[in-house]
């Protein structure tokens, strides 16, 4: 499969394009990330450390060491939500140097940036929800995300095991996913852009960080079996996190799942309403889960215009629900945290059926 060509730009684009770019303009505001962004960064990065060392240097009773583990995982993803992301988009900072610093805090925890940009950056902001091509939508053979994706008889309960499934996501995508993708030079079946010299030490180099600090250390420290155990509660956690957050844009009813033209490739929208069609917000009136996942949950807005900061969300949200009325598009999103959740369910209910 080649991947798909979109419509030619339509008027609505445009002329929001126009508009964002306007109030900018006029507020004299970056869209760039600002000190709220720092501060926050400097917090969860702390936190994150100091929880890091008590677990490894200041092991506490097993049960508290359980939570600390859970607790660990959970900054692990705010991290990703929150500096990575704005990072790897170019939108944490106007200068160069601090975006690039703040996106390799993946590789920090595991991951590789150079990777995440191709899967992220191009295949799924590119290409969001189309099946075979927007790798995000690809849990298979355990998970059925597609109207299109093959049915097999376990997907009748996906929507009972699909935590267990999200639980890897992490652990897999950080010893399996980053390699395969580094051996086959590719995201599906999109090529990642020719790796230089310094992104092979990068990867190579950041891979054997994570093992010495994430496996050697601890196991001398605390020795195998509780490394084990706090090594995998951490991984599941965060794993759970991630995809919670992530599908919940994606993978709920209203969302579309558009294909191409079979003789022509080409979508029936172009880029900009298929972003509306295929992408949800959730719960963006609750500041403390706005806060927690990096404005992820305008998800909208950051599909619309990845290079603005998330903390520029909830005002160009108005902007941006206002230009999709006034052209009859759809904006679709979820008041609350749990409709969205129960959505993804019965998104997963639905497609348990061949």
């Amino acid at each position: 499969m080649r991947p798909p060509r979109f419509s030619a730009a339509s008027s609505f684009h445009s002329d929001l394009k126009l508009r964002i770019k306007n109030y900018f303009t006029e507020k004299n505001l970056n869209p760039t990330g600002n000190f709220t962004l720092y501060s926050k960064a400097i917090i969860l990065v702390a936190a994150y450390i100091a929880t890091y060392v008590i677990l490894v240097f200041f092991t506490p009773h097993w049960s508290l060491a359980i939570l600390g583990a859970i607790l660990l995982g959970g900054l692990a993803a705010t991290i990703g939500f929150n500096v990575m992301h704005d990072g790897a988009h170019g939108s944490f900072s106007k200068k160069k140097w601090v975006n690039e610093l703040a996106g390799v805090s993946i590789n920090f925890l595991g991951a590789n940036v150079f990777m995440w940009k191709t899967k992220h950056n191009v295949v799924h902001h590119s290409f969001t929800n189309i099946d075979e091509v927007d790798d995000d939508m690809n849990a298979r053979p355990f998970l059925r995300l597609c109207p299109n994706q093959r049915f097999y008889k376990i997907h009748k309960y996906q929507h009972k095991y699909f935590l267990f499934v999200y639980s890897l996501l992490y652990l897999y995508w950080v010893f399996v996913t980053d390699y395969k993708k580094y051996a086959s030079k590719k995201v599906g079946i999109i090529p990642i852009q020719k790796m230089k010299a310094m992104d092979h030490i990068s990867f190579w180099g950041f891979k054997a960080i994570h093992i010495l600090l994430f496996v050697v250390l601890p196991i001398m420290m605390v020795g195998w079996l509780p490394w084990l155990i706090g090594f995998v509660v951490y991984g599941l956690a965060t794993g759970i996190i991630l995809s919670v957050v992530f599908q919940l844009a994606h993978a709920v009813e209203e969302a579309a799942f558009p294909m191409p033209n079979a003789e022509t490739n080409q979508l029936e929208d172009d880029w900009a309403i298929h972003q509306l069609k295929t992408t949800a917000n959730f719960a963006t009136h609750n500041k403390v889960l706005s806060w927690l996942v990096g404005g992820l949950n305008f998800q909208v807005e950051h599909h619309l215009f990845p290079n603005v900061s998330h903390i520029h969300y909830p005002a160009i949200s108005k902007i941006i629900r206002e230009t999709c009325q006034e052209y009859g598009i759809p904006y679709l999103e979820h008041p609350k945290f749990r409709l969205a959740f129960a959505s993804h369910v019965n998104h997963l209910r639905g497609l348990g059926r061949p």
